[in-house]
């Protein structure tokens, strides 16, 4: 079961920051938000950035460089709720296996 749980928040959060970090690098090298893909990745990871937006101003290089600090507070937020949600997982659920081992 821990397992189970812990390899769905890995599979989760590791989407979550592929997804946030095709948004860095797009947004970084000026990438053309009108094609298909980038407009996707926009979309999709605009959803979860929405928390974080506003927090830190972005700031534009040579009007086509984007730095969104917020997107690299994003990322460094979700993978601190992973780590926490696992050792959450982890704190609750190996009393529980230790107990059943043992009446084995």
């Amino acid at each position: 079961m821990r397992l189970i749980v812990t390899q769905a928040i890995y599979i989760v959060f590791s989407l979550v920051e592929l997804m946030l970090g095709l948004r860095l690098v797009l947004k970084l090298f000026g990438a053309n938000a009108g094609n298909a893909f980038v407009s996707w990745v926009y979309e999709t990871s605009g959803a979860i950035l929405d928390p974080f937006r506003g927090i830190f101003p972005t700031q534009v290089f040579e009007s086509t460089f984007v730095i969104e600090f917020s997107t690299i507070f994003a990322m460094i937020i979700y993978a601190i709720i992973a780590m926490l949600l696992i050792y959450l997982v982890e704190a609750i659920t190996r009393p529980i296996e230790k107990k059943v081992s043992r009446k084995k």
